[in-house]
């Protein structure tokens, strides 16, 4: 049955008390309160998008224009909201089906999307590199010309006032990949390491060694052109140092500016990431890199312990476990992805897992053996305009099954706070499981005119399930482990039912 109550959520005391319109219609929601600057914490600049490429002649620098990728600041007249506190060792389901969602009125635009073609190089700037964008990450897009770069983000956590504009911080893998006490290493082995600036185009790089690095970028602005990059080992131990660190990587930067322009990353080895950005200090660019990792703990693009990462156009396939196409590690990042197809066949591989701040937009997301996304702790994943495929298979380890989820796993990876998780236009398509599932943490959620849909018989198992668990990996205490949780939708269409229990704190 349809409900049109502008597609307004309730809290979980509400739910108790009045059952859904359909449910034997005698009783409908009460109208929502006017959710005043629901998108106040996007006010800021979510990201900086990369409109192409140049590849300068001789002396000549590759030339990186910016484009700006803000978001807007929306007052909601009629936005569905969920304040549900997970609350209860025994689950209740409350169905919504909805075919007519609410409209918005917003004071300004959805975001703006970055120019360009992800690839056709940039005009009039003479093949010198633009300047580097100034000032904090907060700064307000409407504040700002619109045809000047934003700051640069980041990549530290909020406060956790839920109007400040999202950002991120730092954990492992996947759900259960419980975190160690590896030390950052003090020297890493490389078979081509550069440290001063340097530009190569066409050269190849091998590495055979255990626990090495096919390049290491440790200094200077390195720019490689189109290189074929090969890292085989059937030694390698992948592990901690590899999540962490970046310890096997195919290409490490851990404290230059690196640009990797097209070319092809192949990497057969335990650790064995395409492109991995650790450090404060290392900013890397990537463009049209095609990328396949086989063995585990071997994600496409990874950052970790405050690195950044700028990619678009790539075209990512991973298949060990742990190995999620974007991902990010302990001391998390700032990652900016535009464009490009980004797949992974590994179990406990999400297409995009996040210890960090991360952005995509305009990309194809495929997790054919995991949840789609994850999120751990403090941390933020924005989807914008993108595809997002998920078929994690049921798992006897888990209470249940989902395609997105918000937790906290205690290993110590990632700061305890509010996880964040915004998609904006696009399609998020279930195989298996449930919908949205967030456990022992705080998270927020906010979905705009997504096409959500589930393929499994019956359809999903749920739209949202906001409990505590039992999850044998460990993810807080039994009993005390739920979920406070408020979900935010606009111009959406949701069906299904949302699951809550009766555990109102998480540890």
């Amino acid at each position: 049955m349809k409900w049109e109550r502008e597609a307004n959520f309730c809290t979980a005391k509400q739910l108790k008390k009045y059952p859904m319109a359909g449910q034997g219609d005698e009783k409908i929601l009460p109208e929502s309160r006017k959710v005043e600057n629901t998108m106040k914490r996007k006010k800021a600049i979510l990201a900086i998008m990369l409109a192409g490429v140049i590849t300068g002649m001789g002396t000549t620098a590759i030339a990186m224009p910016m484009t700006a990728y803000a978001a807007t600041s929306t007052t909601t007249e009629s936005t569905s909201t969920t304040d549900t506190s997970s609350t209860s060792d025994t689950a209740t389901s409350t169905t919504i089906a909805s075919n007519s969602t609410s409209s918005t009125n917003s004071t300004s635009t959805p975001p703006a999307k970055p120019d360009g073609d992800n690839g056709s190089a940039p005009s009039g700037n003479g093949g010198t590199p633009p300047e580097k964008p100034s000032g904090d990450s907060s700064n307000s897009s409407d504040s700002s010309d619109s045809s000047t770069p934003p700051a640069m983000p980041s990549g530290e956590a909020p406060s956790g006032d839920s109007s400040s504009a999202p950002s991120g911080e730092a954990p492992d893998g996947a759900p259960g990949n419980g975190g160690g006490q590896s030390q950052a290493p003090t020297s890493y082995t490389a078979a081509t390491e550069f440290s001063s600036d340097t530009t190569t185009t066409d050269e190849t790089y091998d590495s055979t060694g255990t626990d090495e690095n096919a390049v290491l970028i440790s200094g200077g602005k390195v720019v490689l052109n189109n290189p074929t990059v090969t890292r085989i080992s059937s030694d390698s131990t992948g592990g901690d140092n590899a999540s962490f660190y970046g310890v096997g990587a195919s290409i490490l930067n851990d404290g230059g500016e690196a640009y990797v322009n097209g070319g092809t990353i192949t990497s057969d080895a335990k650790g064995g990431a395409g492109i991995f950005s650790y450090g404060d200090s290392a900013t890397t660019y990537a463009k049209g890199v095609t990328i396949n990792t086989t063995e585990d703990t071997s994600g496409g693009v990874h950052v970790a312990g405050g690195g950044t990462l700028y990619g678009w156009g790539l075209d990512i396939t991973t298949n060990g476990e742990s190995s999620a196409a974007i991902r990010s590690d302990r001391g998390g990042g700032t990652m900016v992805i535009d464009g490009g197809t980004y797949t992974t066949n590994g179990t406990g591989s999400p297409a995009v897992y996040s210890t960090a701040d991360i952005t995509v937009n305009n990309a194809t997301l495929t997790a054919n053996n995991s949840e789609g996304i994850c999120i751990e702790g403090q941390n933020t994943i924005r989807l914008f305009d993108s595809d997002l495929t998920s078929n994690m298979p049921d798992n006897d380890q888990n209470d249940t099954t989902w395609s997105v989820i918000l937790y906290q796993s205690m290993s110590g990876d990632s700061e305890e706070g509010t996880s964040e998780f915004d998609m904006v236009g696009g399609s998020l398509t279930s195989s298996n499981g449930g919908i949205f599932y967030t456990t022992n943490t705080a998270s927020n959620f906010y979905v705009e005119n997504v096409d959500i849909t589930s393929t499994q018989d019956g359809g999903a198992d749920y739209f949202l399930r906001v409990s505590g668990n039992t999850n044998a990996r460990g993810w807080g205490s039994t009993g005390s482990n739920g979920a406070d949780c408020t979900f935010t939708a606009s111009d959406q269409e949701m069906d299904g039912d949302i699951i809550y229990d009766s555990i109102r704190t998480y540890s």
